[in-house]
């Protein structure tokens, strides 16, 4: 296929998606206006049928599970191939990863101090994701931040330590595919795939809500030990960059 062909079929994709997107705002009801039919009728639909007190859980993990099973297993490839194109060829040389860069005395205490409270907030969060404002996506990102709090506190051995990324590879995939086997557990109980048939519990309390909380914690597997393994390869790469340097250094 020629340049030029490549560039038409670019511009005609372009049209289209233009001629698509013009018309569906066109179609689209007007904003700011006082009647809200599908946010009034998922509120409802969350608070009596579900028994999930946070509306954005509901709509997420229930009423458009599907949505959420596409945005994990984009960011799952998303992941997988930084991964590949982060990790070392069988031609390149091994370098020994270096340790973080010593940070100042008040970065370090302030480190070590936060680590545990932003972990522990991370796991409440993706745990009461379907009680109140969280869940699973902004749980994950906090449990994968609070962790690398060691590598500003100047302790990368032991950050490698606590996240080993063999076994954060292996809780990805768990991740990802545990909302699968979640969605299969309304299969087995005669209804639809990703169907809420699980009981739903005591209003506002940690185990209610049917499947709503358990695909929000499966989603925090998976965002989590996402962001962990990115974060952890770019580091990797970094250090063993600055590594080899210092050695190239040395030897001259």
């Amino acid at each position: 296929m020629t340049r030029q062909v490549r560039t038409g079929l670019l511009v005609v994709g372009l049209l289209g998606f233009g001629a698509l997107l013009v018309a569906a705002l066109l179609a689209a009801p007007p904003s700011g206006r006082e009647s809200h039919p599908y946010g009034d009728a998922a509120s409802q639909i969350s608070v009596q049928r579900q028994n999930t007190p946070n509306v954005i859980s509901s709509i997420n993990f229930d009423q458009r599970g599907f949505d959420t099973l596409g945005e994990e297993f984009l960011l799952f490839a998303s992941v997988l191939g930084a991964i590949v194109l982060l990790r070392p060829t069988p031609g390149d040389k091994q370098v020994e990863v270096s340790d973080a860069p010593e940070p100042l005395d008040a970065v370090r205490a302030l480190g070590v101090l936060l680590l545990p409270v932003v972990v522990l907030v991370g796991f409440y969060v993706v745990a009461t994701g379907h009680l109140s404002i969280g869940g699973g996506f902004q749980g994950g990102v906090i449990l994968a931040t609070g962790i690398h709090l060691l590598f500003l506190a100047g302790d990368y051995k032991a950050l490698r330590r606590v996240r080993p990324l063999p076994l954060v590879d292996v809780d990805d995939v768990v991740g990802a595919f545990g909302y699968i086997v979640v969605g299969l557990v309304g299969v087995a109980m005669g209804g639809a795939f990703l169907q809420n048939t699980l009981p739903l519990g005591t209003f506002n309390t940690l185990f209610s809500a049917g499947t709503v909380d358990l695909l929000s914690v499966a989603i925090g597997i998976e965002v989590g030990s996402g962001m962990i393994l990115l974060l952890g390869e770019f580091l990797e790469q970094a250090l063993g960059s600055q590594s080899s340097a210092s050695s190239s250094g040395a030897g001259t």
